[in-house]
């Protein structure tokens, strides 16, 4: 048996806005079907899609035992992108040949985008 990991639940409170965040910022597409209560966002870039979900009231959104981590290869220069759209980005954090920084979506989820994938290690 083959498995791998290309699709990722966020459960939110608001599904148009965390559609639109994931659009705008990371380029996302939204596909919905009218028997589905499941939006699913896909890059133009592939990857693993972003399963959105609406949050029961009981879930507690924003919890940080979850990251989403876009690859980039100038985190700088995509921070910049970002900003002129409104979201900020924290400081830039060194690490082993790489960089990244975070950010938080419309329900608190934690985002980053590295550098990671590129570092030659």
């Amino acid at each position: 048996m083959n498995l791998s990991l290309n699709r990722i639940m966020l459960y939110v409170r608001n599904i148009d806005n965390t559609c639109l965040f994931y659009a705008r910022y990371f380029g996302f597409s939204a596909e919905s079907h009218d028997s589905d209560r499941v939006v699913e966002l896909k890059s133009p870039h592939g990857g693993a899609i972003l399963m959105v979900h609406q949050a029961a009231k009981s879930v507690k959104t924003g919890q940080a035992s979850v990251k989403l981590v876009f690859d980039v290869e100038d985190v700088e220069g995509f921070k910049q992108q970002c900003s002129a759209r409104g979201l900020q980005f924290g400081s830039t954090h060194k690490a082993d040949g790489y960089c990244f920084a975070n950010a938080k979506d419309p329900d608190g989820n934690s985002v980053s985008i590295s550098s990671r994938a590129f570092a030659n290690r």
